[in-house]
């Protein structure tokens, strides 16, 4: 390969993105650990958990599993599908390395409009997204209830316009994906409190990571996915939240994004 093509498949193969959660996947199973995985690819322990718990949350079944105390204090391992899905995901990187590098060697400007085609890929600042399927659909004249099924016999309900059920053609069993920013989950210790909120989610306090304002928290459903919600450090304190605390999440349904893949 020639110096001109190596800077072109650098720049055609550059995924934008800092950290490959596959390359994670890979670390940890590797290593038998979070904070080892994380320290080999140069990532703070905190980006890699949280990373570990978005792999999870966007699957059906968990492929990382954690393992707490024991002599060397825990560790962590890749499930059998975890194994399955990054042996899959290599292979196919590399057929996709194989047929760019041919398309980019026949097409005129082909990694230009290749950029401009990646464009459309979904990037979000939503701290907490979960795939599902959608259960019910309840249709209203302007406004439409969603409920998607995300597993662990939780459920999450989003509130959207006609033209967004039309547009993302939305049915019973359409796969889709559920989006919401930590700084839009309530809190509360009240397990029966009434309230409008559309969504209660219940779980326990897996950790708190305290700021200068905000602490963010973060909650292992009982289904087993976890939520992060961002609240004040007042507020936390109040709460006097702590590791296996027992909370409810409150979420309104119209503060739930909704996005399916092409």
């Amino acid at each position: 390969m020639t110096e001109q093509h190596a800077d072109t498949k650098s720049a055609l193969f550059s995924r934008g993105r800092k950290y490959d959660h596959m390359a994670l996947l890979e670390q940890i199973d590797v290593t038998g650990s979070i904070r080892a995985a994380a320290t080999a690819l140069g990532m703070t322990y905190k980006t890699a958990w949280d990373a570990v718990e978005a792999i999870n949350n966007m699957t059906e079944s968990p492929l990382v599993e954690r393992r707490k105390g024991g002599r060397d204090g825990g560790g962590a391992r890749l499930t059998d599908h975890g194994r399955r899905l990054v042996s899959t995901y290599r292979r196919l990187d590399e057929e996709r390395e194989r047929v760019l590098q041919q398309l980019n060697n026949v097409v005129d400007d082909f990694d230009a409009y290749y950029q401009l085609i990646r464009r459309f890929d979904l990037k979000t600042s939503a701290r907490n997204q979960f795939l599902g399927k959608v259960k019910t659909i309840k249709q209203g004249e302007i406004s439409n209830e969603v409920i998607l099924d995300i597993g662990g016999d939780d459920e999450i309900v989003a509130n959207i316009t006609s033209d967004s059920l039309e547009h993302l053609e939305l049915k019973q069993g359409t796969e889709a994906y559920a989006m919401i920013k930590a700084s839009w989950v309530i809190l509360t210790l009240e397990h029966q409190l009434k309230t409008s909120a559309r969504n209660k989610l219940t779980g326990k306090v897996a950790r708190c990571h305290e700021g200068a304002i905000n602490t963010e928290v973060i909650i292992e459903l009982n289904g087993g996915k976890t939520l992060a919600a961002t609240i004040t450090n007042d507020s936390a304190q109040e709460l006097d939240l702590k590791p296996d605390t027992q909370v409810t999440a409150l979420i309104k349904a119209s503060n739930v994004i909704l996005a399916v893949a092409n």
